[in-house]
């Protein structure tokens, strides 16, 4: 393994169990002590990660997410599960907006399988697999392509979904919490979410729970201008509550 390509491993087993021992990462990697800490100061200089006493934690302050194809291998059984459960809130007959992400990607392939919906998405992947599905009308808002994520962003897919009126929309997110809303460390991405707070009828954060208590520079919205939030049961239970304090619709799937 390249260090590239264990600095990478070390990132993704982060997203995964929040922190990590030295011990542990010496053991899975197979390397020496001194390389690991030597890929973690790297990432430390990137501002992934944070040292802490013997090991290695993710850092709250997201500066950059991790790319489509990396970030679809992580809790994919989590996001399968909350993409089935987000598929069922969808009614015969709506306009549904499937925003860029592989959890909702996991929503596309439930509602491939129904009739009479139409689908709009800024995801390449999510067009690319409803695309031959003909009981389905499909939209794509086209716009700056994002390559590491797979998807549209910027003002111009914005503008497209101001055209347009949505039943019910999917909104995801790299990072969320009551004190920052919800966020991203990407500016481009902020339009597209923002719009669709304006235009759809329902807003649904949909996410895992191992994005709770991040944070991204670009600050899109308070979570109280959410409808609903769809998350798993790893969700601490204090923090349940408070969401449900603040009026919106909590749905805790069990995994």
């Amino acid at each position: 393994m390249s260090p590239p390509e264990r600095r990478d491993f070390i990132y993704r087993h982060l997203h995964e169990h929040r922190t990590v021992s030295i011990g542990a990462l010496v053991e899975l990697l197979n390397v020496s002590h001194m390389t690991v800490r030597r890929d973690i100061r790297i990432l430390e200089d990137e501002g992934k990660v944070i040292s802490i006493t013997g090991g290695v934690q993710l850092n709250d302050a997201l500066r950059q997410e991790l790319p489509w194809s990396e970030k679809a291998l992580i809790n994919h059984r989590n996001k399968r599960a909350l993409g089935k459960y987000a598929a069922s809130l969808v009614k015969d007959g709506q306009v549904v907006y499937l925003d860029a992400g592989t959890t909702t990607f996991e929503i596309a392939q439930v509602l491939a399988e129904r009739f009479n919906l139409t689908i709009v998405t800024n995801d390449f992947s999510i067009t690319q697999y409803l695309m031959n599905k003909p009981q389905l009308n499909l939209f794509h808002t086209g716009g700056q392509v994002d390559k590491r994520n797979y998807s549209c962003v910027g003002n111009t897919a914005a503008m497209v979904l101001r055209t347009l009126n949505i039943d019910i929309a999917f909104i995801s997110t790299s990072s969320w919490d009551l004190e920052h809303g919800v966020s991203t460390p990407h500016e481009e991405k902020v339009f597209v979410k923002q719009m669709l707070l304006e235009i759809a009828r329902r807003k649904i954060l949909i996410s895992d729970s191992s994005k709770y208590g991040k944070y991204g520079m670009f600050r899109i919205c308070s979570l109280s201008s959410l409808n609903d939030i769809v998350c798993d049961g790893l969700l601490a239970m204090p923090e349940q509550q408070q969401l449900q304090e603040i009026g919106l619709k909590l749905h805790i799937v069990d995994i």
